[in-house]
């Protein structure tokens, strides 16, 4: 389904939100989540990390979330995946996208999924060929996702020269779409526009691209504008500003929906989500939450006298 939007929220929260804390929702749970975000108009969710679930139990049913989700109407329903394993799982359960995650940082990528980057491009080559040899999987999008594009907690920085190269080794390979997410929070806004500018650059403004940001340091919707000016038009958020990395030391959550779908709206940009409706799912969301911090400020400020939404704008 066509929508009459200007930039798409990809919201993460069932997988990055929930892989970084101690509550373990129930399926039931989740899909309440899940379906009232949906509701709110949200367009794309990110339901499940196909994973060794002794490694994240928090994940262990993300084969019954996406073949819940994938009923819903209109909802693009994507999943994150770090190896083949993953992918045949993710693709059998029909996620529409398959999110191939891998990090620039050498160490992280040892850290997070045992591989070197050389190894995780050629596992990507394999993923593709195995979607391209099974038709019934041929309307799957496969996506290439490069973490750590902003700089390591292990390593430290890291240069734009490297994440070029993983950009045009997944576009090689097959990626029809890229993800640049910021893993810890280290993001600038100038480094943000000087990356997303010579992405551009390298693979074409074709090429669909979404941006990930987490709020560290503060600076995740500066962050978000800087990409908007650079040509960005998706971004990743999550719900109250949930998430992290289990294998990034000191990585907090991601930038929050709702902040995100206001200052989007806010300054003339069409995002199809429903505020109020966010607030909402937000509540159903946390009803299940044990303890952990929620964040965000649009949830506690409201709209400003007299705001009407980009989305809602005659």
């Amino acid at each position: 389904m066509k929508r009459d939007i200007d930039v798409l929220v990809s919201e993460v929260g069932p997988r990055d939100g929930l892989q970084s804390i101690e509550t373990v929702f129930t399926t039931e749970g989740k899909m309440e989540w899940i379906r009232s975000e949906a509701a709110a108009g949200v367009p794309q969710m990110q339901v499940g990390s196909f994973v060794n679930p002794k490694l994240l139990p928090q994940m262990a049913d993300s084969a019954d979330v996406v073949a819940q989700s994938i009923l819903i109407d209109g909802l693009t329903v994507s999943a994150l995946v770090p190896n083949m394993k993953g992918a045949v799982n993710g693709l059998a359960a029909g996620a529409h996208q398959i999110g191939v995650v891998m990090s620039v940082s050498e160490e992280h990528n040892q850290a997070n999924i045992r591989r070197s980057v050389q190894e995780s491009l050629d596992g990507f080559a394999e993923i593709v060929a195995y979607r391209d040899e099974h038709p019934e999987y041929k309307d799957q999008i496969i996506s290439g996702g490069m973490a750590t594009c902003f700089g390591c907690t292990i390593s430290g920085p890291v240069p734009i020269k490297d994440v070029m190269k993983v950009a045009e080794g997944l576009m090689e390979r097959g990626a029809q779409r890229l993800n640049v997410a910021d893993t810890v929070g280290y993001a600038n806004p100038k480094q943000v526009r000087d990356l997303f500018t010579e992405l551009y650059r390298t693979v074409g403004k074709d090429v669909p691209v979404g941006a990930h940001f987490h709020d560290t340091r503060g600076l995740g919707l500066a962050n978000v504008f800087a990409a908007l000016d650079a040509g960005v038009r998706e971004f990743d958020s999550c719900l109250g500003g949930l998430g992290g990395c289990p294998y990034a030391p000191g990585a907090s959550g991601n930038i929050v929906t709702e902040d995100l779908v206001f200052m989007l709206e806010a300054q003339g940009l069409k995002t199809g989500v429903d505020l109020d409706g966010l607030l909402e799912a937000r509540a159903i969301m946390e009803r299940q939450l044990k303890g952990e911090p929620v964040h965000g400020t649009y949830i506690n400020a409201g709209p400003p006298k007299g705001f009407t939404p980009a989305s809602k704008a005659a």
